[in-house]
């Protein structure tokens, strides 16, 4: 169920990163933002009930609800043209949280992979704290694109191949993720950097939107 929920959540990051570069309405984006909201908020809820005190089934679920807030907040957020600042500072208790999730998912779970990708949204929400919470707006070019990659590197991608059993390998999987995070976020900041378009306005209410599985 949970990886149901990631392809979508992989769908949610691609569209707010094309709302974040201007190709999508900010409002048409908070619908789909509100749909996979609840969605991550139903999932971990019903995988928690399921648990049946499992502190460790209970630890994995609880993850979700990280995003499935974050995607509810901004989906509100744009329909009701509301100030960047309260998705950007929650968004850092994001990133900051993650960290954890990276480090039992290393350390207790021996989940390389997802470990990896717990640190791609640590990063990703710290940028949308940059960008939503600080108001560095210089940096919208970046993390549009940044968003809209991890969409497909965290989200749709590595929920097809758990769907359809083709997850494995995984030391070989984390290696390279960890590979092709230094290396095209790395060119996408100096793509972004030597292109410096006029800088496309964050609206109030814009959310960079969410990682999340």
């Amino acid at each position: 169920m949970a990886n149901v929920g990631l392809l979508f959540v992989g769908a949610v990051l691609f569209l707010n990163g094309m709302m974040l570069l201007g190709k999508v309405d900010a409002r048409a984006a908070a619908i789909f933002n509100l749909f996979v909201g609840g969605l991550q908020v139903l999932t971990p809820t019903y995988l928690i009930i399921a648990a049946n005190g499992d502190p460790r089934k209970i630890l994995l679920a609880s993850g979700i609800f990280l995003f499935g807030f974050t995607y509810l907040y901004v989906g509100v957020g744009l329909l009701m043209g509301l100030d960047t600042t309260g998705v950007g500072y929650y968004s850092l208790f994001v990133s900051i949280v993650a960290l954890g999730f990276s480090f039992v998912s290393f350390r207790l779970f021996k989940d390389y992979p997802f470990g990896t990708i717990w640190l791609y949204w640590s990063f990703l929400w710290m940028l949308f704290f940059l960008l939503l919470g600080l108001k560095m707006e210089s940096l919208t070019q970046y993390v549009g694109w940044v968003t809209a990659v991890e969409g497909w590197v965290t989200g749709v991608i590595p929920a097809y191949l758990l769907l359809a059993g083709y997850w494995v390998h995984t030391d070989e999987i984390a290696i390279a993720l960890g590979a092709f995070a230094v290396v095209v976020f790395g060119g996408l900041w100096v793509f972004t950097r030597r292109q410096a378009p006029p800088r496309p306005e964050v609206a109030q209410g814009t959310p960079a939107g969410g990682g999340g599985y």
